[in-house]
């Protein structure tokens, strides 16, 4: 069975997207047509930005959706059994599956960004991902570090990304570097997501979801907020909220999909690391059998 996989923020670099520009009349129409609805030239941002004015949310989180739906559109028989989308990434999934158009995507994902910088600068945060621990060491020294951290993403079995203020982040890696975690990474991003940081965007996010009509998908959707999968629109909605302030269960999504049949993985996005990581799951899991 086809699971397709959706790059989440991170995953940007300057000039994503100028091959689809270059080749493809559509993908050309649908640049245009972003920026028409964003108001502003989005282009030059995705093609001829500094690094810097990219990795901020608002942009890079924009520039990936961009970027997803236009893959999806050109991809040659998108079929799949089944999806599931890495944070911002479960906005591009969704579109994909015909859950909300690439229109009220665009602008949901915009509107989100948005809050989600303010947030950022509100209180300064930052992303670590965690090698080489059991999520229990790392959950417990999270828990006992008096400022905002928290685990936010459980991306495999050897990866466990931690959330929070920059003053507790730093303190919390030292003492997980001395536990013996085999290498700690900064992400690429501005800000502590999936950390109760996030509190501060969910009562407007709310608003702003709640104004976006939500179709039954094509296929079910492993969403982060419980890694099962879903199809009520419903629900799907109600699991978006929730994933802001809550840890992205993408591990447990995989192994889920894998237990229901996945056999081929592909990823859409400017990334492969998704893929490469549900190839590893998929290749323990077929030992174990």
């Amino acid at each position: 069975m086809k699971a397709y996989l959706f790059s989440g923020q991170g995953s940007q670099f300057v000039g994503m997207g100028k091959i689809f520009y270059k080749k493809s009349s559509l993908a050309r129409k649908i640049f245009h047509l972003s920026n028409d609805i964003l108001n502003f030239d989005f282009i030059s941002i995705m093609f001829n930005g500094s690094e810097n004015i990219l990795k901020k949310t608002i942009n890079s989180q924009l520039a990936i959706y961009i970027y997803s739906f236009i893959e999806t559109k050109l991809y040659k028989n998108f079929l799949p059994d089944m999806v599931a989308g890495l944070s911002l990434g479960e906005f591009s999934a969704l579109t994909a599956i015909n859950v909300i158009s690439f229109e009220d995507g665009l602008i949901l994902v915009k509107k989100r960004g948005n809050l989600m910088q303010k947030a950022c600068e509100s209180i300064p945060g930052k992303m670590v991902a965690i090698f080489g621990l059991k999520d229990e060491i790392i959950e417990h020294v999270c828990k006992e570090e008096v400022g905002i951290v928290v685990p936010s993403n459980y991306n495999s079995d050897n990866q466990l990304v931690i959330s929070g203020d920059c003053n507790s982040i730093k303190k919390v890696c030292l003492i997980l570097k001395k536990l013996g975690a085999s290498r700690i990474l900064e992400l690429p991003v501005y800000g502590a997501f999936h950390s109760p940081i996030m509190g501060l965007v969910k009562k407007n996010f709310i608003k702003v979801i709640n104004k976006i009509s939500f179709n039954n998908p094509i296929c079910p959707i492993y969403q982060n907020f419980i890694g099962t999968p879903v199809t009520n629109p419903n629900e799907i909605k109600n699991n978006l909220i929730e994933q802001l302030i809550s840890p992205v269960k993408w591990k447990h999504s995989i192994k889920n999909m894998i237990m229901n049949g996945a056999n081929h993985f592909t990823e859409i996005g400017p990334s492969n690391i998704l893929k490469n990581m549900a190839k590893k799951m998929l290749k323990t899991f077929n030992k174990k059998m």
